[in-house]
């Protein structure tokens, strides 16, 4: 019989080559079944019982964790959402495992603890619009920036995904096809204004890098006194990262005055929440978004229904 490890590095490369998962998905699966074998401390596949599974659980909801930039700031316990994260590795794990005919704890008998309803980050139509108008497109970073922006709220493309897209978009055509999650193909479309910002960007690109939005001169550039003092250096490549579009989006909320905090899914919620507000139906949001389940795409309906605004308007507070 295989140990819980060599089991363990078998899943892990089952779940990235057989179920085509990102290898951050892969690393995250790696991370949170490492801490529970360590709490385990057994290597027989039959050491995971419920009674363990439970004692894990209970591990998980007494870790304090730092929520602020220094270990010491804001130490507060560890969030709901946060330990179903290992108990979601966790079922993964144990579905493979009776796939294979290890014997080991059913999965079925990990149950997700409940969390409240997600939040969102919304921001109004005119925030919106200042932040799409930030941009300086007399520079190539600010017509980046502002493709960008454009492209996001066209097509309501995670961050990923839109890290990801090729140079070569054939702007003739309304439509793309992108692969998300779980490398599943959809179609998402581009608005006149994000063809006329790519185009406009394309038209002032130098590089001949295979990305659609690359690193410019000006993201190296520092202060060093009344002088700018160029540190870039031309990298293998210069697309652009998550993290560098969360920061991109983040200069243009604040140059745009908007105090809320405003990332690229912020911008996927106005997508979603805009063509539902105007009357689209739920399933074809949910093609858009690429959810796979409609029940993620149904925490929009809350702030769109407007028959329940108006029965509201209509009938609240009649009998004064």
């Amino acid at each position: 019989m295989f140990s819980l490890q060599q089991l363990k590095r078998q899943f892990l490369e089952y779940t990235e080559i057989e179920k085509g998962r990102s290898l951050h998905t892969v690393s995250n699966y790696e991370h949170y079944l490492n801490r529970f074998l360590q709490f385990l401390k057994s290597d027989n596949p039959k050491a995971i019982t419920e009674p363990a599974v439970r004692e894990f659980r209970m591990f998980l909801n007494r870790q304090m964790v730092g929520r602020g930039k220094k270990r010491h700031e804001d130490v507060l316990p560890m969030k709901k959402k946060t330990q179903n994260y290992y108990l979601i590795a966790l079922r993964a794990f144990l579905k493979y495992l009776a796939k294979q005919g290890v014997p080991a704890l059913s999965p079925e008998c990990i149950e997700l603890a409940k969390v409240g309803e997600r939040s969102l980050d919304l921001i109004s139509s005119e925030e919106l619009n200042r932040i799409r108008s930030t941009p300086d497109i007399a520079t190539l970073q600010g017509l980046r920036d502002k493709a960008v922006l454009e492209t996001l709220f066209s097509t309501g493309l995670r961050v990923s995904e839109l890290c990801s897209l090729p140079r070569e978009v054939d702007l003739s055509k309304d439509e793309l096809s992108v692969r998300g999650k779980g490398e599943k193909v959809r179609v998402v479309f581009f608005s006149e204004d994000a063809k006329e910002a790519i185009r406009a960007y394309l038209a002032k690109r130098k590089d001949f890098d295979d990305a659609l939005f690359v690193q410019t001169p000006a993201d190296g550039r520092k202060k060093s006194g009344d002088e700018q003092e160029e540190s870039w250096k031309e990298p293998e490549t210069l697309r652009l990262t998550p993290r560098s579009i969360q920061r991109i989006v983040k200069k243009n909320a604040i140059k745009a005055g908007v105090s809320k905090k405003v990332t690229p899914h912020t911008l996927r919620h106005s997508f979603a929440t805009d063509l539902l507000s105007n009357g689209a139906d739920l399933r074809s949001v949910q093609a858009l978004l690429g959810h796979a389940n409609i029940s993620t795409t149904q925490i929009y309906t809350h702030v769109t229904d407007r028959h329940l605004r108006e029965i509201h308007k209509n009938f609240h507070d009649k009998g004064r």
